[in-house]
């Protein structure tokens, strides 16, 4: 959530109070959900592709690729990785000499070792010891940056999207899939306790059939215009920030110099522009480069989906939106909404503005029930109830009637708070983007030689909705999937 704050600080008391807990038994859940990472096994290995086999006690080395402030975060989960498994980060590489000295000198203070720095990252794939490389580059650069790394021999951690290109990532899902490389995506709710507790409530029927999941992720802020340079700066000094960066639009220098850097090269192959240090630091700002929403959440959104419903594709995809408030030079939206159809017959939609944050939440309507989030991307408070299932099939006549601003709804709903056993007690915030759940889910993956939690499959998937829904933003159509061909096209199938 990169620490957003979402509304409903005082739900947690009030459901707490008012209402049952339901827990997951925590042996079908560890049975159903065992790639969570309480459940991660301790198989035996199996032979690797390549020379070097990491064993269980065996410190595995990893490379950092892209040392953005998405970096620093990897960085720090391979620290706090470190204190349950032998690994450590050995090499960073990124083309702004800036970048890379500041994620070196970072990895120095935490691992006590100096890291080789390397400005391309053939070179530092060329390295017989690095084990595995976490990719935290530019949005449009990480189908590209995982190809190579796979056909390197290097195990994989790549952010999301996985790809806003559909030819480039059908191009990294057959790379992959190709080699016996272990390729994790960074959606990481796939590792986490209360997304899966959700996948086992669904998939036992509670809820019934799915008819409709929504999604509304807000803030009230100019999301990423501020976030890409690494300021090292404290949360209590971000208004600071933000007043620099209105210092640097209004015309101050940008610390990234085109001296300091190989433009072409970070262009990977887009039609060639004059060197310029906002797309540069600010990607997800434009659209050559990013579907920014679309791309940093929706890729979340629809990801949780596919999750809860076990679909791999959509059938249609239609978006909007516009630039309502933050007016500063960005091409993508500042509000969207997107209204995407599945195969097994429900709709979800995704909405989110940058210009009101009131109560972020998930919504998952049954036949039967509802299940319900508390929060924006990542938060882990699900209240389960009977509400709006069939005995309520008029809330005019059948449904609850409210004269105050309802928590958990009437005791005849029988509305219960998810908890799941042995993991933190849900909140409206949830977990951090540096949980260490899904990287070390990874790393055990990698060492017993299997298929891990968010597998390139399951990025293609989240790729696919995102790439639509970007296409259908920009031109005003309805687009359908055609699963056969594994095109977009712009009638039904």
């Amino acid at each position: 959530m990169e620490g957003e704050e979402a509304g409903l600080a005082g739900i947690t008391g009030g459901a707490e109070q008012g209402g049952r807990t339901t827990e997951v038994d925590r042996r079908t859940f560890v049975k159903q959900a065992g790639t969570a990472l309480w459940a991660l096994s301790t198989a035996g290995m199996t032979a690797r592709s390549y020379a070097r086999i990491v064993g269980a006690n065996d410190r595995i080395r990893l490379g950092q690729l892209g040392c953005g402030s998405r970096s620093e975060g990897h960085v720090h989960m391979v620290k706090l990785a470190s204190k349950q498994t032998p690994v450590e980060t050995v090499a960073v590489c990124d083309i702004w000499k800036l970048a890379r000295e500041r994620r070196a000198a970072q990895v120095k203070k935490l691992f006590n070792l100096e890291p080789a720095t390397y400005k391309y990252s053939e070179d530092m794939l060329a390295r017989k010891d690095i084990d595995g490389v976490m990719i935290a580059t530019g949005d449009f650069q990480h189908a590209k940056l995982c190809i190579e790394v796979v056909r390197a021999g290097k195990d994989c951690y790549v952010e999301k999207p996985f790809a806003n290109v559909l030819e480039e990532a059908k191009q990294a899902r057959d790379a992959v899939k190709a080699s016996k490389q272990i390729v994790q995506v960074g959606t990481q709710h796939r590792s986490q306790p209360y997304p899966l507790a959700v996948r086992e409530i669904i998939r036992s029927g509670r809820i019934g059939d799915i008819v409709h999941i929504e999604q509304e992720w807000n803030v009230n802020e100019e999301r990423w215009r501020f976030v890409d340079v690494d300021t090292g700066v404290s949360p209590e000094m971000l208004m600071d920030v933000k007043m620099e960066w209105k210092q640097w639009l209004d015309g101050r220098p940008s610390q990234l110099r085109e001296e300091d850097t190989d433009w072409k090269r970070w262009l990977l192959g887009k039609p060639y522009r004059p060197f310029d240090p906002h797309v540069y630091l600010e990607f997800r700002l434009y659209k050559d480069f990013s579907s920014g929403i679309f791309d940093q959440w929706m890729s979340h959104g629809c990801d949780l989906v596919h999750l809860w419903t076990d679909e791999a594709y959509p059938t249609s995809v239609v978006a909007t939106g516009g630039i309502f408030v933050w007016k500063d030079r960005r091409e993508n939206p500042d509000t969207c909404v997107a209204a995407v159809t599945y195969p097994k017959g429900f709709l979800y939609t995704y909405q989110t503005t940058f210009g009101n944050s009131y109560r972020s939440f998930t919504r998952i309507q049954g036949r039967d029930g509802t299940i319900i989030n508390y929060g924006g991307e990542g938060a882990s408070l699900f209240v389960v109830t009977k509400e709006g299932g069939r005995k309520e099939f008029d809330p005019g006549e059948t449904g609850p009637r409210y004269t105050q601003i309802p928590v958990l709804g009437p005791p005849a709903d029988a509305a219960e708070v998810v908890k799941v056993p042995g993991a933190p007690p849900p909140d409206s915030l949830g977990p951090s983007d540096d949980d260490v759940t899904h990287l070390l889910n990874w790393l055990h993956a990698m060492r017993d030689r299997r298929q891990p939690n968010a597998t390139v499959d399951h990025g293609f998937s989240h790729a696919i909705v995102c790439i639509m829904a970007a296409q259908s933003y920009w031109t005003g159509k309805k687009l359908y999937w055609d699963p056969q061909r594994e095109e977009i096209v712009d009638q039904p199938v």
